[in-house]
Parts: C-alpha cells; structure tokens; sequence
C-alpha cells in the first residue's frame, strides 16, 4: 500500500452496513449477558430455602425468571434478593435484544429487503452476510471472492485415487456459521435440499462435503443480491422459493 502498487480495495464502514455492525456489536454482548445472568440465577437457586428451592426448580427459563422478578424479598434474606435482581436483569436483557433485532430487521429491509425473501435468511444472518461484503460490495471482483470471504470456497484434499474437496477453514468465521445456518434450515425444510441430500449421499458423498457444496452455492446465490444492481452476475438458478437447483448444482466435486 505504501508503494502504491496495492490494488485490493479496502471495505468502507461509512454507510448503513455499518449501522448494522454495531447493532449486532450490541445484541451480541446483550446475549451473552443474558446466558450469564440467567446461569447465575440457576446457581442461586441451589442455596435458598429447600421448600421455596423445589417450587421454582421444575419452572422452564421464562416461567422461572418472571416467578423470581415477582418474589417477595422481605424477610427471605439476601439470595432471594439475588434471585430477583438478577431475573430482573434478565428480562431487561431480553428487551434490548429484541429491541436490537427489530432495529437490524429494520436496516436490512431497507438495504437488502430482497435477502430476506430466500428460504433460511433471517435478519441476523442477512446482517452478517452484509456485514461481510460491507458497505462497497462492488469491491469484490465475482462471487469466487465472496465465497473466498465467508470460507466456503473449496479447497483441494485429494490423495492417489482419491478426489475430493474440502472447505476452506479461512474467511470471515461470522459469515461462514450464517451460511450453515441457512443450509440446515434448508435441509430441515426444503424439499428440493432434503432431496439433493438424498441423491448426493447415493453417489457415495459424506453429510459433510454436501453441506460443503450446499454452502459454496447459497454463497453465490447470495452475491447475486449483495452485488449492487450494476455489478450482477448472471442470474443463478439456486434454493429460492421461486427457484429450483441448477444443472451446475449436481456437477462432481462442486
């Protein structure tokens, strides 16, 4: 770069994606806070009163933290006292995340409302996949290099008469759990996965290397709607809800 003989160009963080980064920042922290307020609260509960104790103990995670946020903690000494404020900490945390995940539906209708229509994205991991490309995704020369970012692009693992291919352990790890997140969402409920599942697993390919390839192509099926209007690809006939796989999808290795 200081050469000036860089061409790469860098991902911008002046732009809506932006916004979306630091709502997920929030959220992120806001969850975790949450696991822990509420691990805490089960803790607590193992040194109250053994009758109060056994009351509370078979009550679900929302039935026990709004039966200990309404506990009367007069006379029931300090760790019942404990219970409340942390179940009370507990439902303060649960408003903010949904308060973050409307505000991040909320930019990602109105960057990329068209994301949100394929089966299996939801708003969190349209977010990250946004994130990913940022706010210039016309940096990125063609969905080879989309894939490269979120580590879906394959890497070469054959050995003597064995070829395969595996993932690329590189790339934005964020990206690449939202593009097996949607995956598993389609090959719980999509019939079109479940039966490319089906007739790759009959030609001798692990779960796996399907996931794999499953991946690799939801990587560019999303390019296409990431990419600004005047940097499209030709349209790719992936899982959609308007759409069935391509011949290219059944090719070995891919």
């Amino acid at each position: 770069m200081l050469s000036g003989r860089a061409t790469t160009v860098p991902k911008s963080a002046d732009g809506p994606v932006e916004d979306m980064r630091v709502l997920r920042l929030a959220k992120d922290s806001a969850v975790k806070a949450r696991a822990q307020a509420l691990n805490q609260l089960k803790a607590v509960l193992m040194s109250i009163d053994p009758d109060l104790r056994e009351l509370l103990t078979g009550l679900s995670n929302p039935a026990l933290v709004a039966t200990c946020a309404a506990l009367d903690v007069d006379h029931r000494g300090e760790a019942v006292f404990t219970m409340r404020l942390l179940a009370r900490r507990v439902q303060h945390l649960s408003d903010e995340v949904k308060e973050l995940t409307r505000r991040t539906t909320r930019a990602v209708r109105a960057r990329r409302p068209e994301i949100l229509d394929l089966v299996g994205v939801g708003p969190d991991s349209a977010a990250v996949l946004l994130i990913a490309a940022g706010d210039n995704p016309d940096r990125l020369v063609d969905e080879a290099s989309f894939a490269a970012l979120c580590g879906v692009s394959p890497a070469e693992q054959s050995s003597g008469k064995t070829q395969r291919r595996r993932l690329n352990r590189g790339g934005n790890r964020q990206a690449n759990a939202a593009l097996y997140r949607i995956v598993q969402t389609r090959i719980r409920w999509d019939e079109r996965a479940q039966k490319y599942l089906e007739r790759r697993t009959a030609e001798g390919m692990s779960k796996r290397e399907i996931i794999r390839c499953l991946k690799r192509y939801v990587a560019r099926e999303l390019y296409r709607h990431i990419q600004a209007p005047s940097r499209q690809p030709a349209p790719f006939c992936g899982l959609t809800k308007h759409r069935g796989f391509c011949d290219r999808i059944s090719e070995p290795g891919h």
